[in-house]
């Protein structure tokens, strides 16, 4: 990684903004039930997505800007061609002191050595549950051998490995303890997170069934001496561990939304929406402005004045959408 002394930029809120999830794509080769509906997924044409060489132009004038840290999301980024040659170029970056991916796990274990070559420390893996037939329920694909097998390569490699874990009722709630099992023997990171209505079909149940205390309590019914851990600034999970479990347990509140006055993050779509909130709909499209001839100081004043326009919370960037949410995580990037 290539780091220079930066600028840090603020929102309107008086948060610094230095973390970018970069999605590559809308395609996946899963199709989870949190995620995105089972059939009519419309993928878009590589038109329109972003060119690698577009996203590395706007990830260098945010490096600029402030941004240090860049999370390649999905879709499945591993799904899209030339997928490694594009993380190295964007670990050359100058000010990019940090980047990880999120990934299934399914064709990740092929480029793990490339990975560590080029200086990612951190990969977030999906994984819902460590039982195959619900791993094929929830996923509608027979992946589960392939997946589990990556997160050991990915822990035995020295990765920091952190399980993300939708919880969703119904479907995986008996999964929240062998999960944490998981942690009594292995340095991994378990984070349960809320479900979100972000799955192409809007919610799938009146309210949330599986909040941040009621995962917590189910925990603690069987590990009743679960310590609370400090949360590092801009931690989006609340952590604990269990006293003597190598690893330790996160829970991200992302439907309850209480990480919110510590955000640090933006997103941009495969599309090239800027995203400065998860929950809205798109403040504009980078894609637009780098082909109608935007010069990178033009860039990066129009990225300033999107910043200061930024909602306070995931509640008021929903409160402000001209439609209810329809869209799926796959093409938001998570």
């Amino acid at each position: 990684m290539n780091t220079q002394t930066q600028n840090i930029i603020y929102d309107n809120h008086g948060r610094p903004i230095t973390y970018l999830r970069l999605a590559v794509t809308d395609r996946c080769n899963l199709r989870c039930f949190y995620c995105m509906p089972e059939e009519g997924v419309k993928y878009l044409h590589k038109s329109k997505l972003l060119t690698y060489e577009e996203m590395i132009r706007t990830v260098s004038v945010l490096s600029e800007l402030g941004i240090s840290k860049v999370r390649i999301t999905g879709g499945e980024p591993f799904v899209r061609h030339n997928m490694i040659d594009f993380m190295y170029q964007l670990s050359e970056i100058n000010g990019i002191d940090e980047l990880n991916i999120t990934t299934n796990g399914i064709l990740t274990g092929q480029y793990i050595r490339q990975m560590k070559e080029m200086g990612v420390r951190a990969v977030n893996l999906s994984l819902d549950t460590l039982d195959k037939k619900r791993f094929f329920e929830i996923t509608r694909r027979d992946e589960f051998d392939k997946v589990y097998d990556t997160l050991f390569q990915l822990i035995d490699a020295g990765f920091e490995v952190k399980v993300n874990a939708v919880v969703m009722d119904g479907k995986n709630t008996e999964d929240i303890l062998p999960l944490v099992g998981l942690t009594q023997n292995h340095n991994v990171s378990i984070r349960f997170i809320e479900e979100m209505p972000f799955n192409g079909e809007g919610n799938h149940y009146p309210k949330l069934a599986w909040n941040l205390h009621r995962i917590l309590a189910e925990i603690k019914s069987q590990y009743p001496d679960l310590q609370k851990l400090v949360d590092s600034p801009n931690s989006t999970s609340y952590n604990y561990q269990v006293p003597d479990f190598q690893g330790n347990i996160g829970v991200i509140a992302a439907f309850s939304r209480t990480f919110c006055g510590t955000c640090n993050r933006i997103r941009l779509t495969a599309t090239g929406d800027l995203k400065t909130c998860l929950y809205d709909e798109g403040v504009l499209n980078i894609r637009d402005l780098l082909r109608d001839g935007i010069t990178n100081e033009d860039l990066k004043s129009t990225f300033l004045q999107a910043f200061k326009n930024r909602p306070k919370d995931g509640f008021e960037a929903e409160r402000n959408r001209k439609s209810v949410i329809t869209e799926s995580m796959t093409t938001i990037g998570g």
